[in-house]
């Protein structure tokens, strides 16, 4: 099963990206490519700074942010059972098994950056062992890294990697649960102008994949108040009000923005965005009226508080957001890419083409870039800077 060089079926993009210029320093996925994962066969998504994925229930928009977490995971270390708890239901569903019962799902990206467009396919098994059993690395043409699955009964791979010296590549075992061009930095010595080569294009796909946070922000738990912590904003958005306490203090210019984008989505004037300390230890979050009323965001709507949340992810950044940055590089060279699952939920049009400015303003530098599903993505079409995919156009 190894991986596709190719796949057919392009996504339909609408309203291009604007912005065009050099390539940016910053590593980002310009691609998503599902070659056979769920319900998806020979799907390839484009994927700008700002991308809404929208289609009807069931073409498979929550299953592509999945497989674009599962790749983020792996390209930072993470084990394939870590990833993957529950492999077979990722395999295609019509899809047989061979003579020796094996049955897996293929998926890939393409990272662009000064390296140029890199791309990245890994074919999974699924049954009857968990286990990546063919992986590509290419560039301009060139396979950089090639892996496949010789010996079943060991858990490696035979690795293939461009060498340029006096040997053309070099081989090696791989394991067969983690994504090679993840490893290839602790394997490739870097000698010749083909492992330095190798190595930059491994070092863009892990650094464009890397810094994720995966959004769905739950209304409920944002009403309570909360203990101070960590300050760093969950996956549901839970501790906002902590959030708010942090950010308020620390940084003054974004707290700003964010009020005038609470301004600009919540009903009512909102003068400021405040979390109180209560008797107990814990704070709570407060909308300031700008008249002396101040109403805690308990009392708010689902889509209010799902709004605010989305702007305060879209403006705070990895420092104040629950996500693994890569350590080793510069924070001035990544991206953080915001996967948003049920994007629209709860919002009305007005509040969902706010927030869709708003990461396209807060992106404009590349230091961030969002990919969300939308039931309905008629209110972005008209948003400069906006790329919109509709699954419904696009062969499944």
């Amino acid at each position: 099963m190894p991986p596709d060089s190719a796949t057919s079926g392009p996504a339909v993009a609408v309203a291009v990206p604007s912005g065009e210029g050099a390539r940016s320093e910053r590593p980002g996925v310009t691609e998503l490519r599902l070659s056979a994962f769920a319900g998806h066969r020979s799907a390839a998504f484009p994927l700008g700074p700002v991308t809404f994925l929208t289609g009807s229930s069931g073409s498979g928009k929550s299953t592509a942010l999945r497989a674009y977490e599962a790749l983020a995971r792996l390209g930072g270390g993470a084990g394939l059972g870590e990833v993957f708890p529950d492999p077979v239901a990722y395999v295609p569903e019509r899809a047989r098994p061979d003579a020796q019962r094996r049955r897996g799902f293929r998926i890939g990206c393409t990272a662009d950056g000064p390296e140029g467009p890199v791309r990245l396919d890994v074919a999974v098994q699924a049954e009857p062992e968990l286990r990546i059993v063919g992986e590509r690395l290419t560039s301009g043409g060139q396979v950089l890294l090639e892996t496949a699955l010789r010996d079943p009964s060991r858990p490696v791979v035979q690795a293939a990697w461009h060498t340029a010296g006096s040997a053309p590549v070099t081989r090696g075992p791989l394991p067969d649960d983690r994504l090679g061009t993840a490893l290839l930095p602790l394997r490739v010595a870097g000698r010749t102008e083909g492992q330095r080569r190798v190595l930059a294009a491994a070092e863009q796909t892990v650094v464009a994949l890397r810094s994720v946070f995966a959004c769905d922000p739950r209304p409920e738990p944002m009403r309570a108040a909360v203990r101070l912590g960590a300050g760093r904003l969950l996956r549901g958005c839970g501790n906002l009000a902590e959030v708010l306490w942090r950010t308020r203090t620390e940084c003054g210019r974004r707290h700003v923005q964010l009020v005038a984008a609470a301004h600009a989505g919540c009903a009512g004037p909102v003068a400021d965005l405040l979390a109180q300390p209560l008797d107990d230890g814990r704070v709570r979050a407060l909308l300031d009226r700008g008249d002396g009323v101040r109403t805690p965001l308990g009392l708010l709507g689902d889509g209010e508080l799902r709004y605010l949340a989305l702007a305060l992810v879209l403006m705070t950044g990895p420092g104040v957001l629950e996500v693994d940055p890569v350590g080793e590089v510069p924070a001035a060279l990544q991206a953080l890419t915001v996967l948003a699952d049920g994007f629209d939920r709860a919002l009305d049009a007005r509040q969902a083409g706010e927030l869709a400015r708003l990461a396209v303003r807060m992106g404009a530098r590349g230091h961030i870039r969002l990919v969300g599903a939308v039931s309905d993505a008629s209110w972005a079409k008209g948003v400069a800077g906006v790329t919109v995919v509709d699954l419904d156009a696009c062969g499944r």
